[in-house]
C-alpha cells in the first residue's frame, strides 16, 4: 500500500511564532543585526518575497538568452537543465518554477554573468 504524503502545515507553531517575536525583540534592541533577522525570519516564515521573483514568459526567457548571445545548449548548461527544457520555455510549453525561475530572475536582474 503506497504511503500517503504528509500534508503541509499551514498554521505557524507556538515556537515558531516565540522564535520570530524573540528574533524581532533583539533586532529592535539592536543586538540582532538586520541581516540575520531577515535570515531567521525567512527560514521560519519560507515565503520569498514577492518583489524578487517574477514569472517570465517564453519570449522573456528567449530574450535573456539571445541577448547573452548563447545556444540553448549552453544556455541549459548554465542553469543545469536541459536543452529540451531550455526549448519548452522557450515556446510556452512549460512555465519555468523553483530554481531555474529563480536563476532567470538573476539573470534578468544582473546579466549572465552573475550566474557564471
Amino acid at each position: 500500500m503506497p504511503m500517503k504524503a504528509k500534508a503541509k502545515r499551514t498554521k505557524t507553531s507556538r515556537l515558531t511564532k516565540e522564535l520570530l517575536e524573540t528574533a524581532r525583540d533583539m533586532h529592535v534592541s539592536g543586538l540582532l543585526s538586520k541581516e540575520k533577522h531577515d535570515k531567521i525570519t525567512m527560514r521560519h516564515k519560507a515565503d520569498l518575497p514577492a518583489s524578487n521573483i517574477h514569472p517570465m514568459s517564453g519570449d522573456d526567457i528567449k530574450a535573456l538568452r539571445e541577448g547573452a548571445n548563447l545556444s540553448q545548449a549552453v544556455f541549459a548548461k548554465y542553469l543545469h537543465v536541459t536543452v529540451g527544457y531550455v526549448s519548452q520555455l522557450e515556446r510556452g510549453a512549460k512555465r519555468p518554477t523553483g530554481p531555474t525561475l529563480v536563476l532567470l530572475n538573476v539573470i534578468h536582474r544582473k546579466g549572465i554573468e552573475a550566474i557564471l
